[in-house]
């Protein structure tokens, strides 16, 4: 009686699903090329880093102001408080523009870099709307109440401002320029006077005599609007004062 055996033999190939592992330590060239590839990358940045902050290539040669007449332009130059020399990288134009700003004539200010070596500051004055005499001087001041100038003599062209406590925080001062940009140029061109005893009592004094209680400065086209239609009618141009602070009720004198 004879068996068979069931199990194969080994084969000299081995299992063909299995496939060798290279051996260990066994160099690799890929990896040489990441390493030198990481190198110039490097060495690139390092480069770019001393050309922008190192080098004398990129640095302030020049600052140029426009924009600017009531503020000099050396003045301005000076505010910002840029040195010549220091790489264009490293300026602060945030810094710049917040010193610009600060002086009195400028509302706002835009600064930016021309390169490779130029500095442009771009301000935006502040617009003198009335006059203010304090202390025998003539203070021109803006839509906010901030004095934008002065001088010994009153200025052409711009009405009074009359108010108790004048200044950018005074609600009285506030509400009387309100009222005074917010007229269109035909009557803005005609006041001599604004006065505000209080934020809700502004009074208009116009060139020829005639006298305007605004009031508040709300609702200001219902009250141009009246005052127009009031001034076109033969008895509206002789007369001495116009109230239209209330719209709805008129008061004539």
């Amino acid at each position: 009686m004879t068996e068979a055996r069931t199990d194969q033999p080994e084969s000299g190939t081995g299992d063909p699903a299995a496939v060798p592992e290279p051996a260990a330590g066994r160099p690799r060239g890929g990896r040489w090329k990441v390493i030198f590839v990481a190198l110039l990358v490097l060495g690139a940045l390092a480069a770019v880093g001393w050309v922008l902050l190192g080098s004398k290539l990129l640095v302030v040669r020049h600052v140029e102001v426009s924009g600017a007449a009531l503020a000099p332009r050396d003045r301005i130059v000076a505010a910002a408080g840029i040195r010549l020399g220091v790489p264009m990288a490293r300026l602060d134009t945030g810094e710049v523009r917040a010193r610009v700003e600060r002086l009195r004539e400028v509302e706002s200010a835009e600064v930016r870099r021309d390169w490779p070596a130029t500095v442009r500051i771009v301000v935006r004055e502040r617009v003198p709307v009335a006059v203010l005499e304090r202390g025998g001087r003539y203070e021109r001041l803006d839509r906010h109440g901030v004095t934008v100038a002065d001088g010994a003599s009153r200025p052409a062209g711009l009405p009074e401002l009359t108010v108790s406590s004048p200044g950018p925080s005074d609600p009285a001062t506030l509400a009387a320029l309100k009222v005074l940009t917010g007229l269109p140029d035909r009557l803005r061109g005609r006041v001599e006077e604004v006065e505000a005893a209080d934020p809700g009592a502004v009074e208009l004094r116009m060139k020829g005599g005639l006298t305007v209680t605004w009031g508040p400065p709300e609702r200001a086209a219902e009250k141009i609007r009246l005052l127009d239609s009031v001034e076109r009618t033969a008895s509206g141009r002789s007369l001495h004062a116009i109230d239209v602070s209330s719209p709805e009720v008129l008061i004539t004198r």
